[in-house]
Parts: C-alpha cells; structure tokens; sequence
C-alpha cells in the first residue's frame, strides 16, 4: 500500500530487496513506465531498498497516479 503524505502532497512507498542486483532489474522497469507514462517520482535507493514519492498535484490521486503505482507493484511482486 502507498502512503499519502502531506506538505507537500505525495504518494509514497518503500521497495525492500534481498539482493543488489534485483535493485538494477527494478529500476530498469521503473525508467521505462516513467518514460511511457510522463510521471517522474523522486527515487532514492542504498543497498537494499528503493523508495519512491510521486508529488500530487491534486488532492486526490488520479487514475494515471493509480495506474503508475499499480504498476511498480507488479514489477516489485514479479522478482
């Protein structure tokens, strides 16, 4: 599940891994949904963890927001 968080308003969550190497694999996934969908979030990352937050510009999010968050799930469940 993505937190909500306030000031600023943002969606955000947390990706653990055991391995290094499936950090490379996951953010390959991420470049390219960013690229075909125009939503860039902030990533940050160290040895066994990725997090990203997509700033909202609405107080909902939207269903692009929904669909792209929806999508990083998937490509976290698959490795």
């Amino acid at each position: 599940m993505w937190d909500k968080r306030e000031s600023p308003l943002r969606i955000e969550k947390r990706f653990e891994f055991e391995q290094y190497s499936k950090i490379s694999k996951f953010m390959g996934k991420i470049e390219k949904l960013c690229e075909e969908r125009h939503i860039y979030p902030n990533i940050s990352f160290g040895k066994n963890f990725v997090s990203l937050s997509i700033f909202l510009d609405n107080k909902e999010i939207s269903d692009i927001e929904k669909d792209f968050s929806k999508d990083v799930d998937k490509f976290y469940l698959e490795d």
